[in-house]
């Protein structure tokens, strides 16, 4: 078996942590069927890694570290770097990464906040960065669509396989996003649904493909407010909008409060900042 087919397996069953230590002495191989005998359900048994991968292939590829696309940026991560990441648009990943702005907020954002996740993506698209956020609705699904419109190129982190889209109503972004010169990556092989844990961990690998973070609008303890302690847990610039007092930046607020981010009112003062 192939490392790569290894690796997608083990990366498909364990998270970094569980394997890493045993991954730094021995082969993926090796590791995958120590596992598999270790293994007393007998699940691990039924998967086919060679023929899993194959068939992950026909929608998109499997990067692993040794490869020369890999961001760099997710050795940040230490010990939970990721085994593998499925990409559509693998050999972009190199010249997107280099200059990533995350773009983010709330799945129900209001109207003030998408017309700022609008004006920021748009202007960061339009200085040369890439775009990255979710597809979720609300503000990360606006910031796609706004660097779009002025040519730019974007990221995407999903928290499902790649044969899906989540929401599935978003699935015309996810084609879209690798059809116009961007990459969507995820965590997990296509036909994975999306869960909490999944949802959690997509949104630290957001932060940490980026360069700087920015949070539009967001509630306390959401995925938004995530991505945006990864970002501090990993030294990224987090820039934060000024909230209006209402419960829908009440994240936002507290990040300021606590001088966690860097209070960023408008994309002249985010570019000035980058």
């Amino acid at each position: 078996m192939s490392d790569r087919a290894a690796l997608a397996a083990l990366s498909a069953h364990f998270t970094p942590d569980q394997v890493a230590a045993d991954l730094a002495r021995h082969s993926p191989d090796d590791v995958w069927q120590q596992r598999v005998r270790l293994d007393n359900t007998g699940r691990l048994a039924q998967y086919r890694p060679d023929r899993e991968l194959s068939s992950a292939l026909l929608s998109c590829r499997f990067v692993i570290p040794s490869d020369a696309h890999w961001p760099a940026a997710l050795a940040d991560l230490g010990p939970d770097c990721p085994l593998g990441l499925w990409v559509r648009g693998h050999d972009r990943l190199p010249a997107l990464t280099a200059s990533t702005i995350v773009v983010t907020g709330n799945r129900m954002a209001s109207m003030k906040a998408t017309d700022r996740a609008k004006a920021f993506a748009a202007a960061f698209a339009e200085a040369g960065h890439t775009v990255a956020a979710t597809l979720a609705y609300g503000v990360d699904a606006t910031a796609h669509q706004a660097a779009g419109l002025v040519g730019g190129t974007t990221l995407a982190v999903l928290p499902s396989g790649l044969d899906r889209s989540y929401p599935h109503t978003h699935a015309p972004f996810l084609n879209s996003v690798s059809e116009n010169g961007g990459a969507v990556v995820s965590l997990v092989p296509p036909g994975t649904q999306t869960s909490g844990i999944r949802l959690k961990a997509s949104a630290a690998l957001l932060a940490a493909l980026s360069r700087t973070v920015l949070l539009i609008e967001a509630l306390d303890h959401t995925e938004a407010l995530r991505t945006a302690e990864t970002a501090i847990a990993l030294k990224r610039p987090l820039l934060a909008v000024p909230g209006d007092g209402s419960v829908r930046s009440e994240g936002n607020a507290r990040l300021l409060a606590e001088q966690l981010a860097l209070p960023c009112p408008d994309p002249a003062r985010a570019l000035e900042l980058l």
